[in-house]
């Protein structure tokens, strides 16, 4: 396996003080014959725990370990965007604090990209049995009905952001300036070659995990939004079916009246009828906010994400400006200069 070649380890980190030195022993322990050319890069977005001190403490004794501090909590997608804008490499592979992306498949990962001479090498999980039933409903939902919405970005089931993507994906993303980015749907977008290897992800080493059902939701929802405008286009035929339907019901109210008179009983159709209406009008305007809070967030072109500060060696490559989707502050650019 050739070796000859720079690869960016990013791992986005929110509240993980007990996690992170258990992460750099095993990427010492699993990676170690490539750490020359390994740069790990912790994106902490926002931590309020003692997470960025234990990275500064590591990188004392490790100079393969880099630091970019987000100024606030941006998100994950930010945090992995804010990595991938700023830093240059031939390789990039996104991975999570807590280990239950295992580092062994790293090294497989970087044998079938170079091999195989792909784009993308990914993680496929072929076991969920770890997680609830509630989850893998939803999980196995959501890619269903994202890919038979977003019509030709398909994006393939149980596979997350436990990646290896080539340069070339990494200047394609460059040029995507959205604001709210679902990177799984991102990374798919530009539609080259990309291998699936698949594992089963093992449980969490430490610490708890950030996600909920209710972030969830509005993932699955960003991501789907994102990519498609179908629930749009749906709740217009819907509305016009309606409309049809109504149209027909106030034409044999018309004709029973004229023909039988007037008729006052009724009231319970009526207003169950009115609640029906007002009901689906809710949801269709419900629906037009969503993309219209999208829109909102899309023309004012705020930064993705602001890094405040950055620690390591690799800060000696990137621009102290504005640079891709976010800003790089000025003043405090390298803390090892």
């Amino acid at each position: 396996m050739n070796s000859r070649f720079n690869l960016v380890l990013i791992v986005p980190v929110f509240n993980e003080e007990d996690s992170v030195a258990l992460f750099v022993s095993e990427t010492q322990r699993i990676l170690k014959d490539y750490l020359p050319n390994i740069f790990l890069v912790f994106v902490d977005d926002g931590s309020t725990d003692k997470t960025v001190e234990k990275i500064l403490e590591l990188q004392q004794d490790n100079n393969f370990i880099n630091l970019l501090k987000l100024s606030r909590n941006f998100g994950k997608e930010a945090a992995v965007s804010a990595a991938l804008d700023t830093i240059e490499a031939d390789a990039y592979v996104i991975a999570d604090v807590d280990l239950q992306d295992p580092l062994e498949l790293v090294l497989q990962f970087i044998e079938v990209w170079q091999t195989q001479k792909v784009d993308t090498v990914c993680g496929k999980r072929i076991d969920r049995s770890t997680d609830t039933g509630t989850k893998r409903i939803t999980a196995g939902g959501f890619y269903y009905i994202f890919n038979k919405l977003s019509g030709r970005v398909k994006i393939p089931a149980n596979v997350g952001d436990f990646r290896l993507i080539d340069r070339r994906v990494v200047e394609i993303l460059r040029t995507l300036p959205e604001r709210n980015r679902f990177m799984k749907g991102l990374f798919a977008w530009g539609g080259l070659k990309t291998v699936e290897i698949p594992y089963v992800r093992p449980e969490r080493a430490t610490g708890v995990t950030k996600w909920n059902y209710p972030k969830l939701w509005n993932f699955a929802l960003d991501g789907i939004m994102s990519f498609s405008t179908l629930p749009l286009r749906i709740w217009s035929y819907f509305g016009g079916f309606v409309a049809l339907l109504a149209f027909i019901y106030m034409l044999w109210i018309v004709a029973k009246t004229l023909i039988f008179g007037v008729d006052v009983s009724g009231y319970a159709s009526l207003m169950s009828v009115i609640l029906f209406l007002g009901g689906i009008q809710l949801v269709s305007i419900g629906i037009l906010g969503e993309y219209l809070g999208r829109v909102s967030e899309e023309v004012k072109r705020r930064p993705v994400y602001v890094i405040s500060e950055i620690f390591g060696n690799i800060a000696t490559q990137i621009p102290v400006q504005c640079y891709g989707s976010g800003i790089v502050v000025h003043g405090k650019k390298n803390h090892d200069e």
